[in-house]
C-alpha cells in the first residue's frame, strides 16, 4: 500500500498551512520588503522552514539543495532559491522581529480554526484534577561558538543564546518567549514572562526565577505559584498548615525574616517538605506557595509536572535544528531559533489534522523523508500510523557466505 499522490510536495502542503498574505503584511511592517530584491521575504521565510525541516548544515547545503529542486520550490507561491551570500545577507540583516511577530501570529491562526489544537496531546504527567490553566516556566541555552559570537559571550570562553519560555501544559504549545543573550539571569525575565497571566492561573518555576518582589506581584494578580525554596532563605515558623503523613514531611507557614526580602514580601508563605522520586530514587524537597487551601500532595505533583517545559525543549532540540546555526550575529541566530519554533507549530498542526498518535519525534522524521515528494500529507500519516501492517516476513531466510567457508 502507498501514500495517495498528490499535485503539491510535503514541503508545500507544510508552508500553505500559513495564511497567504501574512508574510507580505509583516514584511512591510517591520521594513523588510524594502530589504528585498531577488530574494523575497516569502522566499526568505520558506527556505528557513525548509532548513529546519531538512536539518541542513550550512548555507551551502541549503543554497544548493534548492537550487536542484527550484521547480518544486516555485510552485510554493513563487518562492525562489537563494545564492549563499543572499540568504546569509537576509539572516545577517532583515529584522528578526518579523520572524517572532510570524510565529505568534500563524500559531493564532491556527488556534481561532481549531480550538482544540494542542488539547489533544496536553502533557501527561499533569494532575488531572486541576482545570485551571497551568503553565511552566523555564529557560534553555543554547551554545554558540564564542570566537564567533561576541554580543552573546557569557564567559571568557562561553557564548549562548538563552530561549526563556512560558509553557501551556494543558496544549503543550509556548504562550509566551524571549529569545536573548544568556549573560543575564533568569530573575530578571521573570516579570515579563509573567506578564500575561490572569487571576486564577498557575505558575511553575524554578529557584532561578525566585524574586520576591515579583512573587508579590503575582499574588496580588491573585496568581498561584509554585516553586522551590532557596537553601538560604532566612524564615521563621508561624504554625502548621497540615499534620504530615505519608511523603510528606513538614506542611508550614513561614514569613520571611531577611531585610529585603520581608519588604519586598511580608505575607506568610506555605513551605512544604516531602520525599519525591527523582530518577527512580527518593530525595528530600521543600516546596514553596502562595496557595494555602491545596492538598500538599498536590503541591509536590504541580511542581513535579514543571518538568514539562524541559520535555518541551528537548523535544526541539533534537529534532529541530539548533545545534549548527546559518549566521553568527545576534539578528540571524533569533531568526533561526523563531523559524524552528515556527516549524515546530507547523508539524504539530499537521499532526492534529491528521489525527495523529504517535510521538513528534517520528512525526518529524517521517515528513522530513518525503520533503520534495508529491504525496497527500495525510495519507502518509495513516499509513505510518496503521496498526494492522505489521512486520514484513522474508520467505526465505537469508544467508552470508564467507570465503573459506561452506
Amino acid at each position: 500500500m502507498k501514500p495517495t499522490k498528490h499535485n503539491y510536495s510535503i514541503l508545500r502542503q507544510i508552508c500553505n498551512l500559513i495564511p497567504r498574505n501574512l508574510v507580505p503584511k509583516l514584511a512591510k511592517k517591520h521594513k523588510v520588503d524594502k530589504q528585498c530584491r531577488s530574494f523575497s521575504a516569502w522566499s526568505h521565510v520558506v527556505t528557513q522552514i525548509y532548513s529546519q525541516h531538512a536539518h541542513s548544515l550550512s548555507l551551502n547545503d541549503v543554497a544548493d539543495t534548492l537550487h536542484n529542486h527550484s521547480g518544486a520550490l516555485k510552485s510554493i507561491r513563487g518562492a525562489t532559491p537563494p545564492s549563499r551570500n543572499a540568504l546569509s545577507h537576509a539572516n545577517r540583516n532583515r529584522n528578526a522581529d518579523m520572524a517572532e511577530e510570524l510565529f505568534w501570529s500563524v500559531l493564532s491562526h491556527m488556534q481561532t480554526a481549531h480550538s482544540q489544537f494542542g488539547f489533544d496531546s496536553k502533557y501527561c504527567a499533569l494532575p488531572r484534577r486541576f482545570k485551571r490553566t497551568v503553565y511552566a516556566i523555564d529557560s534553555s541555552t543554547i551554545q554558540l561558538v564564542a570566537n564567533c559570537v561576541t554580543w552573546a559571550k557569557h564567559r571568557r570562553r562561553k557564548a549562548a543564546a538563552k530561549c526563556h519560555m512560558q509553557l501551556n501544559l494543558q496544549s503543550f504549545l509556548p504562550q509566551f518567549a524571549i529569545v536573548k543573550a544568556a549573560n543575564t539571569h533568569d530573575s530578571t525575565e521573570a516579570q515579563t514572562l509573567c506578564a500575561n497571566l490572569k487571576d486564577g492561573e498557575i505558575a511553575l518555576f524554578d529557584k532561578a526565577y525566585i524574586d520576591f518582589k515579583h512573587l508579590s506581584h503575582l499574588d496580588s494578580r491573585g496568581v498561584f505559584w509554585v516553586t522551590r525554596s532557596k537553601d538560604n532563605m532566612n524564615y521563621k515558623v508561624m504554625g502548621q498548615q497540615t499534620e504530615p503523613k505519608g511523603n510528606i514531611i513538614k506542611d508550614e507557614l513561614v514569613l520571611l525574616t531577611g531585610i529585603k526580602s520581608n519588604t519586598a514580601y511580608s505575607e506568610p508563605i506555605r513551605l512544604v517538605t516531602a520525599d519525591v522520586e527523582v530518577n527512580k530514587k527518593m530525595k528530600t524537597m521543600t516546596f514553596m506557595t502562595n496557595n494555602k487551601t491545596w492538598a500538599p500532595t498536590s503541591i509536590c505533583d504541580l511542581y513535579q509536572c514543571r518538568w514539562g517545559v524541559e520535555v518541551f525543549f528537548k523535544q526541539i532540540k533534537q529534532t529541530l535544528q539548533l545545534a549548527d546555526f546559518l549566521g553568527h550575529n545576534e539578528n540571524a541566530v533569533r531568526w533561526q531559533i523563531w523559524m524552528a519554533l515556527l516549524t515546530y507549530v507547523l508539524i504539530r498542526y499537521v499532526g492534529f489534522l491528521g489525527k495523529w498518535t504517535g510521538s513528534f519525534a517520528r512525526l518529524f522524521t517521517l515528513l522530513r523523508g518525503v520533503t520534495f515528494d508529491r504525496f497527500e500529507i495525510f495519507s502518509v500519516l495513516k499509513i505510518c500510523s496503521d496498526s494492522r501492517a505489521g512486520p514484513r516476513t522474508i520467505a526465505t531466510p537469508e544467508q552470508i557466505y564467507l570465503p573459506g567457508f561452506i
